[in-house]
């Protein structure tokens, strides 16, 4: 009797410690069930995806026209010409330097020097160099909606050029910068007026996209003689240049530009006078440029192209031109 009782009150207590644990963990697993998830501060903002930068669409640089902008540059630039005066050669090699410093993201003022070197084939002449009248100014360049952008430029020449004091058929300096205007298609007659004060302004536009540029330009000068009347007999003089510039980059280091340039005297000279074929003159120039880039901002973009014109007087002398470029930007 004894020992049921015993067995029974062991059965008793084994069930109520199991009873009691039950009891106890019921809340805890209740509790557990019913926890609210941690909380998510709203407020704490989510970083989105950053969209990669795009890249600005590529540029063809023309090769006698004004870029459309502005920029940190240093650019060699050189233009070797043959020509005939009746089955006799010559050749002419002009060479400008050029260097712009951005003080805005928009201006940016700008120095040009030039030189130039002529074997003439009349022998009296031979050959003799030059330094001609430098150009500084300021220039602009803004871009527009659409791909667009707008340029301008305002300067004048320095008139400190050589060759300026003798006749260009009797002296070799004289002839030589005469020389030097169509080796340069007679974009650059400014800096070859070495008895003159040039006023240039100019504006020119641009359209760039999808690897294609089409850009044109316009520019008024106007010369004041200031030295050495006897040699510049006209006290003012006015030129106006024009151009027209096609280039699509094929791959990301090579570009092909074209371009048809045209200038006109707009005043009468006596050159004008005794040939009315030298109004005006109108060229064209094709060929490649190569795009490489030196670190994170600088480029250099050497480039080659030929030029021939389309009308006298330099058809009658059969120029041929060799442009060779190399322009560096920081």
């Amino acid at each position: 009797m004894q020992s049921k009782r015993t067995s029974r009150m062991g059965y008793r207590t084994v069930g109520s410690r199991a009873a009691l644990a039950v009891g106890l963990l019921a809340p805890l697993s209740a509790a557990a069930q019913s926890a609210p998830e941690p909380a998510v501060n709203e407020a704490t903002p989510v970083a989105a995806p950053v969209a990669p930068a795009i890249p600005p669409a590529p540029y063809s640089l023309p090769w006698q026209l004004r870029p459309a902008g502005v920029g940190d540059v240093v650019r060699s630039d050189t233009s070797v010409a043959l020509y005939k005066a009746g089955e006799t050669s010559g050749s002419t090699v002009a060479s400008m330097l050029l260097g712009t410093y951005r003080i805005t993201p928009w201006l940016a003022p700008l120095v040009r020097v030039g030189f130039v070197r002529n074997d003439d084939p009349n022998a009296a002449l031979g050959t003799a160099s030059a330094f001609v009248n430098p150009i500084v100014g300021m220039t602009a360049g803004w871009k527009l909606p659409h791909d667009l952008r707008l340029s301008a430029f305002l300067g004048g020449t320095v008139p400190v050029g050589q060759g300026g004091d003798g006749p260009a058929g009797m002296d070799g300096t004289a002839a030589a910068v005469a020389r030097g205007i169509p080796a340069r298609s007679a974009m650059d007659n400014a800096m070859f007026a070495v008895n003159y004060f040039t006023a240039i302004g100019g504006v020119g536009g641009a359209w760039v996209a999808h690897g294609l540029t089409l850009q044109g330009e316009a520019t008024l000068l106007q010369l004041m003689r200031v030295r050495n009347e006897s040699f510049a007999p006209e006290a003012n003089r006015t030129n106006a240049t024009a151009g027209l510039h096609v280039g699509y980059v094929v791959l990301p280091w090579l570009s092909l530009g074209g371009e048809l340039r045209y200038q006109r005297w707009l005043s009468t000279p006596n050159a004008v006078k005794a040939n009315p074929k030298a109004r005006d003159t109108t060229t064209f120039a094709v060929g490649p440029r190569f795009h490489f880039k030196l670190g994170k901002t600088s480029w250099i973009r050497p480039g080659l192209s030929f030029s021939r014109a389309a009308d006298e007087p330099m058809t009658t002398a059969k120029y041929n031109i060799l442009q060779v470029d190399l322009p560096v930007s920081f």
